[in-house]
Order: structure tokens, then C-alpha cells, then sequence
């Protein structure tokens, strides 16, 4: 694969507005998505309590992101329109009490009921913590600044296992959503204190027309393209999140603490190409086509050889090739779109991409456990090698600077949007 060039705004330390931001939304976002996953290493043992098939298993896991995915663009709106800190504060506030009541579930009806709840209070999270950052962030720190935020997925992906696998062992599965929701207490407190102000040049003042504004945004060809990109991305990363823990205890007898630990892996792994793929993407000035084929092409092959590994070496090895590869992508997905728009209009943008991403959290799930009691967990795994093959697609699909991405936006999105910054972009090779 070949490697972007280093440039000077790689090496530029992050503006002190920007770094405080990054920390915090980094704790944010690591709680977020250590809530998240905490059903996947659950999951077996919800399974056995309730007696669920593979089916409604992933149903349990395919209902949360139905909420969630609901609730991106409509996130979007209320962020533009009544403030990210707000809807930031308000999402984590009532996800924290969703956490702690998903450990008090009595059946599988009840364990649905509060899944849906949980994923509506965490869908209005995403785009209003991109409103946040981009309101405290230059345009050409914010990819780099963004990409040392979601690493803390990753990182949750590794800390989440190795957290919950004894306290399981010890308390059962309802310790560790009490555990989760004890820190997201901590953290909230920590926002609501610390949360630097708006650059003053990023404020971001109501849109004379935004019901209009929003409706462009909404009929924009070009975003969907992007939220698509998002959704092949996601596929790899929510189906293998999903099912990986069930796939080796049910296939390999690996317990919990050992499932554990091995995925830690290439949670670390992503949590490394996130942060590279940030910094990438910055120094070719947000042209993503340069990463996101040679990557994606890696993961379409790693992942069918990975589906039908024998050994459970080969297939974690495997899995961690294409989660680094598809990883490598995840900011350069969104650089373009999130350098070029202003903050009065990032909320919704955001929400349309996330949206994207979260409906592949809807299906892969589902599918899977379908393909996985049809079939097996063998057809199920390879099902996801369609995830970068629609990524490729969508990534030469899409426009690459800023320019052409603007030239078909509505007039509304166009002349509210902030100049191209060329500081550090290349002539297009």
C-alpha cells in the first residue's frame, strides 16, 4: 500500500482549545463505545439466562443501532440548531442512566425495550461532538484532532474485554453495565466543567433559513455517497465486533477471559490506524480515494481467508489485517466533508454520515446470527467482505478537495462555508 508523504501540519502540535477538546471527547467517546460493546462479550451469557437462538441474539444487538441510526440526523438538527455542548451533555447524561438500567433487565422483552432507549439517548451524540470539535478546531488540525478522538473506539475495543471478562466472572453480567455507567457519571461532570469555549471565529450563529439548510443537506447526492462509504467501513467493524466473542466460544470452546484478550488484538491495531489514517488524510489535504482503495482492498481479501481460518491464531491474525485496513480509512472517510462544511451546518452532515455507518450496525448483526443458524459462522464472516468492495466503489464515487465537493452544494451550504484551506495539499498526482 503505498504511504502519503508526512507534511508539516502533521508535526504541528494541536492548538490548546483543540487539545482540551480532544481529551475530553476522548472520555466521552471511549464510555460511549465501551457501553456499546459491553453486549457483544455479554451476549453468551444473556443468551444462556433468557435462552435466545443466534437470531435473537442478534437482534438484541441489531435493535440498539435501529434507535441509533433513527436518531443521527435528527441529532444533527437539534446540535445545529440548540448547541453541541448541550446535546452533548444531555446524550451522555441519558445514556449513563440507560447504561445502569440495562443491567437491571428481567427479560428478553424488557432487555429490547431499554436497548431501543439506549441507542436513541447515544444517537444524538455523534454529530454534536463533530459540531463540538469543529467549533474548537482549525480546519487543518481537525481530521488529526479527530482521529486521536475516535481512537479511544479502538481502545475501548481493547479495555472493554479485558474489563468485563472478570467482573462476569465474579458478579455476572449486570456488574459490568453498573461498572460503565459509574464512569459515564465521572465523565459527564468532567464535560460540563472543562469544555473550553468556541473559537470566535467558529461560534456558530442560527442559519437564517435552517429548516431549508437542512433540507439541502439532506437532498445532497454527494453526502449520501460519503454515508455509504461509512456504511461499508462499518459492516467489517460491527460485524466482526458483534459476533467474534460468540463465534469462539460456540466454535472454539474459548472462554470469555480468553475471547477477551485475543480480541485486545486488533483492538489495538485499530486504535494505531485510526491516529495514522487521521494523520494521513491531513497531510493530502482530505483526499481520501488515495487511502481508502489500496486499504479496503486489503480487508476484501483478508476477511473471506479469515471466514475460513482453522485455527483460531490464523483467524484472529486475519482479523487483525483487515480491521487495521479498514481503520486506516475511518477518518479519511470523513475528512472531506468535515474540512469543507462550517459548524452551523456539520451537525446535520454528520448525522447523515454516522447515519450511514449505523444502518450497517443494523444489518450486520441480523444477518450474521440468520446466516450463522442457516448456514454457518463461516458464510456468515465472509457475508462481510461486501463491506470494502462498497467502500472502493463509493471512495471513486465521491469528490476528493474541498472544491469539488463544494461545486454541487446547495447555494445556502456553499456560500456558509469556510475558504479551502491549501496550506498543506499537494497538487492531485
Amino acid at each position: 500500500m503505498p504511504l502519503p508523504r508526512s507534511h508539516a501540519s502533521g508535526s504541528v502540535p494541536l492548538s490548546g482549545p483543540a487539545r482540551t477538546t480532544v481529551m475530553l471527547l476522548f472520555a466521552a467517546w471511549f464510555i460511549d463505545y465501551a457501553d456499546r460493546l459491553v453486549i457483544n462479550f455479554v451476549l453468551p451469557s444473556i443468551g444462556d439466562e433468557f435462552d435466545l437462538s443466534h437470531s435473537q441474539q442478534g437482534l438484541v444487538v441489531s435493535v440498539f443501532f435501529l434507535a441509533y441510526a433513527v436518531c443521527q440526523i435528527p441529532g444533527g438538527v437539534l446540535a445545529d440548531r440548540i448547541g453541541g455542548r448541550r446535546m452533548v451533555l444531555w446524550a451522555l447524561g441519558a445514556w449513563t442512566v440507560c447504561t445502569a438500567l440495562t443491567g437491571l433487565a428481567w427479560s428478553f422483552a424488557a432487555l429490547l425495550v431499554l436497548r431501543v432507549l439506549f441507542g436513541l439517548a447515544q444517537g444524538v451524540f455523534p454529530p454534536a461532538a463533530t459540531k463540538v470539535l469543529v467549533e474548537r478546531s482549525q480546519p487543518q488540525e481537525r481530521m488529526r484532532a479527530n482521529g486521536l478522538i475516535l481512537s479511544s473506539n479502538s481502545l475501548a475495543a481493547v479495555f472493554t474485554p479485558l474489563a468485563v471478562a472478570p467482573l462476569v466472572a465474579a458478579f455476572g453480567w449486570r456488574s459490568a453495565y453498573l461498572s460503565i455507567a459509574a464512569l459515564g457519571v465521572f465523565v459527564y461532570v468532567a464535560l460540563r466543567l472543562r469544555l473550553p469555549s468556541p473559537l470566535p471565529d467558529r461560534r456558530s450563529l442560527p442559519s437564517a433559513t435552517p429548516g431549508a439548510d437542512t433540507k439541502a443537506l439532506l437532498k445532497w447526492g454527494v453526502l449520501w455517497r460519503f454515508a455509504a462509504m461509512m456504511f461499508g467501513y462499518s459492516l467489517i467493524i460491527w460485524g466482526l465486533s458483534s459476533w467474534v466473542p460468540t463465534y469462539l466460544k460456540d466454535e472454539h470452546g474459548v472462554d470469555l477471559h480468553a475471547a477477551g484478550a485475543l480480541m485486545a488484538i486488533p483492538g489495538l491495531a485499530a486504535a494505531l490506524a485510526t491516529v495514522v489514517g487521521g494523520r494521513w488524510v491531513d497531510g493530502t489535504g482530505g483526499r481520501h480515494r488515495r487511502i481508502v482503495v489500496p486499504a479496503m482492498g486489503v480487508a476484501a481479501v483478508a476477511l473471506p481467508v479469515m471466514a475460513n481460518a482453522a485455527s483460531v491464531a490464523l483467524f484472529v491474525a486475519l482479523a487483525t489485517v483487515a480491521v487495521f485496513a479498514a481503520a486506516l480509512c475511518y477518518m479519511p472517510i470523513m475528512a472531506v466533508p468535515i474540512r469543507s462544511l462550517s459548524p452551523a451546518h456539520i451537525g446535520v452532515a454528520s448525522g447523515i454520515l454516522v447515519f450511514g455507518g449505523q444502518l450497517a450496525g443494523i444489518v450486520a448483526p441480523t444477518v450474521m446470527g440468520v446466516l450463522a443458524d442457516a448456514f454457518s459462522f463461516h458464510v456468515a464472516f465472509t457475508f462481510l467482505a461486501l463491506g470494502p468492495v462498497i467502500a472502493m466503489v463509493m471512495a471513486c464515487l465521491t469528490p476528493q478537495d474541498t472544491e469539488t465537493f463544494l461545486a454541487g452544494a446547495d447555494d445556502r451550504v456553499r456560500t456558509a462555508a469556510p475558504a479551502p484551506d491549501r496550506t498543506n495539499e499537494k497538487e492531485p498526482a
